[in-house]
């Protein structure tokens, strides 16, 4: 397990804590890092996203993206959330926000792109042959949908913050210092762990491609089209499944801080111990599907 830490949302909080983005970052990941013994859980490696072992593992799949020809320099304009680190289309809007209840921006800039588009068919080839793939098979049928009518070229560079790792290789024709886009930069972490770029080490060897991810129904875009697709591009195995778990409702509402129902995971445990709450989460939250808390 371990923490994302880049990004214009990280460095956007930071500046309204008045701290810089990487102390914030350190002062996060800590909170994230202590709820591993109060829940007595264990981790073979805590990863960030800030380590030089993982910005050295997202550089090296930058340029193996450079190399398969699939980056090129162009110009973004449209919507994006903040909140989701997430480009959005104006179809894809519900009343003038994310899908997900998030604020969008109008944001123009320079931008490298990554050529999805070159992707659906074979994407959509691999789906449909290993069923299992994408899991529950709701899910699997929204990604399907999605990718029906096209996908899109996805920028995956920023200019307009500095708090990212910075892309590789000379200085780009327009001038400017471009940071990988969070996600690219995120999603390397499952390989960092593993030692990558050495694709001969032990770990690398033994443990990739993984069994499984399990990500939030919310973000399965992510892992379940550009992720893949990435790992095409750069001539490594995709993972064998990805499941999409739902989110953990209190009392039929989702959890929002501006709701005010967000139910914090500290108090939590030590008001009823790590096992019965481990035991409520595995036995009533039913796997794939919400699941709703109330006291």
């Amino acid at each position: 397990t371990g923490t994302d830490e880049h990004g214009q949302k990280v460095e956007q909080s930071a500046c309204k804590a008045g701290e810089s983005p990487q102390d914030f970052a350190d002062r996060v990941s800590d909170t994230f890092r202590a709820l591993l013994p109060l829940y007595d859980f264990s981790a073979d490696q805590f990863i960030r996203t800030t380590e030089a072992r993982h910005k050295e593992a997202a550089a090296a799949l930058w340029s193996a993206l450079v190399e398969s020809g699939d980056l090129y320099l162009g110009a973004y304009e449209g919507w994006y959330s903040v909140r989701d680190e997430c480009f959005y289309t104006e179809e894809e809007l519900v009343d003038g926000n994310a899908p997900t209840g998030a604020e969008v921006e109008w944001v123009a800039e320079s931008s490298y792109f990554f050529r999805l588009s070159r992707y659906r068919q074979r994407l959509e080839e691999h789906i449909l042959a290993n069923p299992d793939f994408i899991g529950p098979a709701s899910r699997r049928n929204e990604v399907l949908a999605f990718m029906r009518d096209g996908l899109r070229d996805l920028s995956v560079s920023r200019t307009t913050f500095t708090w990212g790792v910075p892309v590789p290789g000379p200085p780009p024709p327009d001038g400017l210092s471009h940071v990988m886009y969070v996600w690219l930069d995120a999603l390397t972490n499952y390989l960092t762990a593993l030692g990558y770029p050495d694709t001969e080490a032990a770990d690398f060897r033994s443990f990739w491609p993984a069994s499984l991810h399990v990500v939030g129904k919310d973000i399965l875009r992510f892992y379940a089209i550009y992720w893949p697709a990435f790992l095409m591009a750069a001539g490594l195995p995709l993972p064998k499944r990805v499941f999409a778990h739902g989110w953990w409702m209190n009392e039929g509402e989702k959890m929002s801080k501006s709701v005010g129902n967000v139910v914090d995971p500290v108090a939590l445990v030590q008001r009823y111990g790590p096992d019965p709450v481990r035991h409520f989460l595995l036995s009533d939250v039913t796997f794939g599907a919400d699941g709703d808390f109330s006291e």
